[in-house]
């Protein structure tokens, strides 16, 4: 049987069934009824692993109900951080950053990476060339960076993500523009500069976007927490079936 991949993330869900590291069709919900929309996957398949990754703590009574519809729940919250600690992770790691690191080790063997996730925050993990857990660093994601300075200042307008960008504005508009993209460019070049000899690997909703304005050489895996994810239940079927 198939397992199913469910990342709650902090604006949306995303879930995928795999066969092994196979991903299938990517779904996507952004609501408040997750768990039945999770229950509406199942309905006429029962997956032989449910992982699900949750920027939110899942409450007992969600938890039986994933229980019961599946062979095996492997659960990564704020509360279940078992799995993470298994694959020898700070237990800190939220598990959206956890499945990411697991899959970059994956990939790319016997070589060092960065993995940049570009979402509502931006976060940046980074292991050695054993794969080891090197650490990792969290700032605000792109439309966060516009939201704050909108909502903290007096006289700034809410600005859109804007197709083309400037190294200096010209006006009001244009220069928020150009101080949020510019300054996460910035950013981003100062981590490949300092870690030159790590592979950078770009995921998240943003990553294509930023990617296209990098000079440097980047991989761009748009489903990376999934690839994860899919791992972690390839893992646990061949323990348990």
């Amino acid at each position: 049987m198939p397992n199913l991949l469910v990342e709650i993330g902090n604006t949306a869900l995303k879930a995928a069934w795999s066969e092994g590291l196979t991903l299938g069709k990517t779904f996507r919900y952004q609501g408040e009824k997750m768990f039945d929309f999770i229950e509406s996957l199942v309905e006429k398949e029962k997956p032989s692993v449910m992982v699900v990754s949750s920027t939110i703590k899942v409450g007992q009574r969600e938890e039986d109900r994933l229980r019961s519809a599946c062979g095996v729940l492997v659960l990564m919250d704020s509360c279940h951080t078992g799995t993470v600690k298994s694959y020898s992770l700070p237990e800190y790691l939220s598990p959206d950053r956890a499945a990411s690191v697991i899959a970059s080790r994956h990939l790319f063997k016997g070589k060092g990476s960065m993995v940049f996730d570009f979402g509502t925050t931006l976060t940046v993990d980074m292991t050695d060339d054993e794969g080891n857990y090197s650490g990792g660093n969290i700032s605000l994601g792109c439309r966060t960076r516009f939201k704050a300075l909108n909502r903290y200042s007096r006289t700034l307008p809410l600005v859109n993500t804007p197709s083309e960008t400037t190294l200096a504005g010209d006006s009001l508009v244009s220069s928020i523009e150009s101080g949020v993209i510019g300054g996460i460019m910035f950013e981003i070049q100062g981590y490949l500069s300092e870690f030159p000899e790590k592979i950078a690997v770009f995921t998240g909703g943003d990553a294509l976007y930023f990617a296209k304005r990098m000079k440097n050489s980047i991989f761009v895996v748009c489903n990376l927490v999934l690839m994860g994810l899919a791992l972690i239940a390839d893992d646990y079927a061949e323990r348990n079936f």
